[in-house]
């Protein structure tokens, strides 16, 4: 039997990424321009087209919705509750990547963006689609990652230029608002 004869769900790609600056720590999200969800904040991400894989539809989409590229990511894990997105059953991979904030160009929303922002982590807005999830989940890894533990995930990917006291309060921030959004 076909492939198309299965009913399946539909797939896309989201972007959490987070940047240290002066012993803070921010994540980037874009406002929503369309439904579902128009005017909340988001991850940036969006569907994978047909012949692309994943993390080339991340970076594109991290691309086209607020100018970044070039930023090492990780796939973080896939998400895939068939409620967690009202036009229907969407598995979304996720990736995650950490960036010094001086290093970033300066946001250029666009594409189905109205805006991009970074976000401190302790004044996050409320999020759409179940993004506080997977915020909870990219949180307890970046703790983990910054944890001094034997470099895998996330841990290989620091900047080379992240300084011990930017780490230092990275990870205070971190297991703080891990705590919060469990």
């Amino acid at each position: 039997m076909a492939i198309q004869s299965y009913d399946h769900p539909a797939l896309t790609a989201d972007v959490v990424l987070f940047a240290l600056s002066e012993g803070s720590l921010s994540v980037l999200l874009v406002q929503r321009g369309r439904p579902p969800f128009e005017g909340a904040w988001a991850f940036p991400g969006g569907f994978v087209d047909v012949g692309e894989a994943p993390p080339d539809a991340a970076a594109r989409e991290l691309e086209e919705e607020t100018g970044i590229q070039g930023v090492e990511l990780e796939q973080l894990r896939a998400f895939g509750d068939p409620d967690r997105d009202p036009r229907g059953h969407v598995v979304s991979v996720v990736y995650v990547g950490l960036a010094m904030r001086e290093a970033m160009p300066p946001l250029k929303a666009d594409s189905d963006a109205e805006q991009a922002r970074w976000w401190p982590l302790s004044d996050l807005p409320t999020l759409a689609f179940d993004h506080a999830k997977i915020m909870a989940y990219a949180l307890d890894r970046l703790g983990t990652a910054f944890a001094c533990t034997p470099p895998q995930g996330l841990g290989s990917t620091l900047p080379d230029d992240v300084s011990l006291g930017d780490l230092r309060a990275a990870c205070s921030v971190v297991a703080d608002m891990a705590g919060k959004l469990k």
